[in-house]
């Protein structure tokens, strides 16, 4: 597999010229004309970009959930020394995690169902794709504790809590048995 973790700043566009993407979708004229931004984001020194005008299109203004879940990233992950297929998808607290590679980290069971590992710090969740229910392979993140979970089992139902972030492509009996994850970002 060849891909590359993706990284550096993420271009984001200003309320005002959003609100102006979205308005123009609409088709009412009156929803067209922004008032002040309500927020705005600068890069660092020396990478700093203007965002160009929006024009009318009819695609959404954001990356529905789903395409969150199905854009991925290939990651290295090896299971107790042992290489396994992974991914991660493209959403806003996959590629924080991406930031924080390389990691080994000690799992421990949770349930019968995950492995789980403590991270360094917590993750970005904002922006987050609507939930889903873990299934077995899943990569997920627990925001209210800041772990990582990695399902050998399928989950509990859907919350907002639980965050996929990527797919193991492993058999549940090793994954459940697994004491040691260390994940790189792939060459």
């Amino acid at each position: 597999m060849h891909s590359t973790v993706l990284r550096g700043p993420v271009r984001i566009l200003s309320a005002g010229a959003l609100l102006l993407a979205v308005a123009a979708c609409s088709g009412d004229p009156r929803e067209a004309t922004p008032t002040a931004p309500t927020a705005s984001f600068s890069e660092p020194v020396g990478r700093q970009e203007t965002a160009a005008p929006a024009a009318p299109t009819s695609a959404p203004a954001s990356p529905s959930p789903a395409s969150d879940r199905n854009t991925t990233v290939d990651i290295r992950v090896t299971l107790d020394g042992r290489p396994v297929e992974a991914t991660l998808n493209d959403s806003p607290a996959a590629r924080d995690f991406a930031e924080l590679l390389p990691l080994t980290l000690a799992l421990t069971d949770f349930h019968g169902t995950e492995r789980v590992a403590g991270l360094p710090r917590k993750l970005d969740t904002s922006g987050a794709p609507d939930p889903t229910a873990a299934k077995i392979g899943d990569i997920a993140y627990y925001a209210p504790r800041g772990n990582l979970a990695l399902f050998y089992q399928d989950g509990p139902s859907a919350s907002a809590d639980l965050l996929i972030l990527g797919q193991l492509d492993v058999g549940a009996a090793q994954l459940g048995r697994a004491g040691r994850i260390t994940v790189e970002a792939a060459p």
